[in-house]
């Protein structure tokens, strides 16, 4: 684990394979940790990149903001530091899941970053409010901590039906905390989520999105997860119709979390666009 100075937070960070390698940063979603791109992270530094993934903001052992400002803007200024620190040769690809797929987003269209591409998982300007709402009111539960591993376990698989329940329960321990009361709670700071959006709020988003999905020049995949409730196909299909040049992979049996679902076939699909854009030289 590494830590670097983000913009104005201690981000915690993993990296694998050859520093030389093109660089690919990894972004995971709200609530998640850099966990969630272990994985990727491993066949990707395999194949000689250099793949690097990091906390965000609040989030797994990265610092809580003191000010408790996690907007997108402060996301893609940390995004702007850990790459400033990084100094690759070349600009780095971004691949974001979710919320770290906004943020990369932001940072490509709002110009405020150059990237060698772009792979955005299961997010697009347009996305489904009962999809958002179940996430919202996933991370909302038991504020005050679950007693155990197995009711954290509990909830995640009622999250997640699709996935099978783990019969090994020390992996939670990465996107848990135990409090000093002696509860579980989530790895992340509740002030991320402390104010609602108010749907005047999320259409001023989407257009924002929307306007920086025009301006990306960098090559570009979209990968949605084909049994996903928060990008569904008309969203996808939105998107790819701002973006002409975008690539699309439907990773048919995964949900939202498409990585974590199917990592080989998310892998796979990876690569292939990355050998082509960012080719190991």
């Amino acid at each position: 684990m590494h830590y670097w100075d983000g913009a104005g937070v201690r981000l915690a960070a993993d990296s694998w394979g050859d520093p030389n390698g093109p660089l690919i940063i990894l972004q995971h979603g709200g609530g998640q940790t850099r966990h969630a791109w272990r994985g990727t992270g491993e066949t990707l530094g395999q194949s000689g990149y250099h793949a690097v993934a990091f906390d965000a903001r609040g989030h797994g052992d990265s610092e809580w903001a003191a000010d408790g400002n996690y907007d997108r803007s402060a996301m893609v200024d940390d995004l702007i530091r850990v790459v400033e620190h990084l100094a690759p040769a070349a600009p780095p690809v971004l691949v974001g899941a979710s919320m770290g797929g906004n943020t990369s987003l932001a940072a490509l269209g709002e110009r405020r970053l150059e990237g060698g591409g772009l792979v955005l998982v299961d997010i697009a300007p347009r996305i489904r409010p009962e999809g958002t709402k179940k996430i919202g009111e996933f991370m909302g539960q038991k504020p005050d901590g679950f007693d155990s591993l197995e009711e954290v376990a509990e909830a995640i698989a009622n999250y997640q039906p699709h996935r099978k329940r783990p019969r090994n329960l020390d992996g939670l321990a990465k996107n848990i905390r135990l409090a000093p009361d002696g509860k579980y709670r989530w790895h992340w700071d509740p002030r991320f989520r402390r104010r609602s959006i108010t749907p005047e709020e999320m259409r001023a988003r989407t257009r924002h999105m929307e306007d920086c999905s025009r301006n990306l020049t960098a090559p570009t995949l979209l990968v949605r997860g084909g049994l996903s409730d928060v990008l569904d196909e008309a969203g996808a299909q939105a998107f790819l119709a701002l973006v002409p040049h975008a690539e699309y992979v439907n990773v048919t049996d995964a949900a939202h979390m498409v990585a974590g679902d199917r990592n080989d076939i998310f892998a796979t699909a990876v690569i292939d666009f990355l050998t082509r854009i960012v080719p190991v030289t």
